[in-house]
């Protein structure tokens, strides 16, 4: 029987749907209206007309666009074919092989967040989730933070995410893509710290206490458990150098480079 917090949602999910929609589609009908519609394109400035000759772009008082008469006519596919090629493998080329190093670490870790998780709940993933595990003490006791089942769904919304992205998109957004999209990026990464740095151990405290016992020798002690990882840098093990090396690495550079528009995504 589903809970009364669950009946109040489910009116609340069918009224966001429709402003959701509407924002979404909204810009692509006057798009359709302007470029497809005898009639009802507006005026275009000369100095427009003339950046539009320049680019080789296509104005609204031309001729109708081909995808104009598409069954669905959708004018942002037709820009992502025709002027930024997008599509199946399109961006597998040799010239492209910078950006797929600057999408790698991301990817790497969203494949490995999948295989960490698909290699624990084999069953949930041969079911899809839609049938419970027959092991009584998974039942009984589930796996707590990240190998939670509850986690499975958010999982395959990364993997699709991942797959998605590398094959089909511009490789260099698809770390942009996965962090603004999924929250397992953050979730697996705080759980490769939790389980392969001993130091975490050392550092936890309660907020406003100190911590409990006395320090390793020569390491510093925050209340922040990763800026102690920073203090303690020297003696952190391998993974966890590489997972806050790249977070770190990634913030820095994206400060010097993405706001002074030189290429970083």
């Amino acid at each position: 029987m589903p809970s009364s917090q669950t009946i109040v949602q489910k009116p609340s999910l069918l009224l966001a749907s429709p402003p959701l929609a509407l924002q979404t589609n909204s810009w692509k009908y006057y798009a359709y209206t302007q470029f497809c519609l005898p009639g009802s394109a507006h005026p275009i400035p000369q100095p427009l007309l003339q950046l539009a000759v320049d680019q080789g772009y296509r104005t609204a008082e031309g001729n109708k666009p081909p995808w104009c008469s598409w069954g669905l006519p959708l004018i942002y596919s037709y820009i992502q074919d025709v002027y930024w090629n997008v599509g199946f493998l399109r961006y597998f080329e040799l010239k492209q092989v910078p950006n797929f190093l600057l999408a790698a670490p991301m990817a790497i870790l969203v494949a490995w967040a999948t295989w960490t998780y698909v290699t624990t709940h084999p069953w949930l993933f041969l079911t899809l989730g839609m049938q419970r595990s027959k092991n009584k003490k998974t039942l009984e006791k589930p796996e707590p933070g990240f190998l939670s089942p509850r986690v499975f769904v958010y999982l395959v919304h990364a993997a699709a995410l991942l797959l998605f992205g590398s094959l089909c998109m511009h490789v260099q957004v698809l770390t942009r893509f996965l962090c603004s999209s999924t929250p397992i990026v953050y979730w697996f990464s705080a759980h490769l710290l939790l389980d392969q740095e001993p130091l975490l151990k050392s550092l936890e405290a309660v907020p406003g206490k100190p911590p409990a016992g006395d320090p390793p020798p020569g390491q510093k002690v925050p209340r922040n458990s990763i800026m102690g990882l920073l203090y303690n840098w020297k003696t952190c093990s391998l993974v966890t150098r590489c997972v806050l090396g790249y977070f770190v690495t990634y913030w820095l550079l994206g400060l010097l480079l993405h706001c002074n528009w030189l290429p970083w995504t």
